[in-house]
């Protein structure tokens, strides 16, 4: 099976499953604690991926790790996952299920690029201004990138404002290759 189709189906069976017990919140918080620590530990990463390892053995691993820091509800769909033989899908029905959480909650996360961080007054004005575009809540992500040399980026979803200086500098660059002028000596 597809993996992000398996990872759709998890999520959204774990979406109703918190929904009905009223742990959308606590399940979105539980995950993306999960997908933090498989990130940043990729030997544990490797050992609940492996097949070779016995799911009873995995699911110790895990009660140790997140003793007392998951719900009972996530504890067991991260049993299931293993009992299923799912390990390797966890961070990506991880990601599936925060955009499901945003998406019921209207969230949108907008991907803020520029060369130097936002001020903190700069990024609150930029995710008012959002919000009032979208009509939705905004989480900001800024992202750090020096090849764009000055300005902004702005992505949400499938929505790219550029008013970076490359992108009018590519634009220009653009413009004079098509120029049809032609000094007449």
């Amino acid at each position: 099976m597809n993996s992000s189709k398996l990872a759709t189906r998890y999520a959204k069976a774990l979406f109703e499953f918190a929904k009905e017990k009223d742990q959308i919140q606590k399940v979105k918080e539980d995950l993306v604690l999960v997908k933090s620590v498989l990130k940043e530990n990729y030997e544990l990463k490797l050992v609940i991926e492996s097949p070779i390892i016995f799911p009873d053995k995995k699911n110790d691993i895990f009660a140790g790790v997140f003793a007392d820091k998951l719900s009972d509800t996530t504890f067991g769909f991260l049993s299931l996952t293993i009992k299923k033989k799912r390990e390797p899908a966890l961070i990506t029905i991880c990601d599936e299920y925060v955009r499901l959480y945003n998406k019921y909650n209207n969230i949108q996360v907008a991907f803020v690029t520029t060369v130097q961080p936002l001020s903190p007054a700069l990024a609150d004005a930029v995710k008012k201004l959002l919000e009032e575009e979208t009509q939705s809540t905004i989480e900001l992500q800024q992202i750090l990138d020096d090849k764009i040399i000055g300005g902004l980026k702005i992505q949400i979803e499938d929505t790219l404002f550029d008013a970076s200086i490359l992108s009018s500098i590519n634009k220009l660059r653009d413009e004079f290759s098509h120029n049809v002028y032609q000094a007449a000596f």
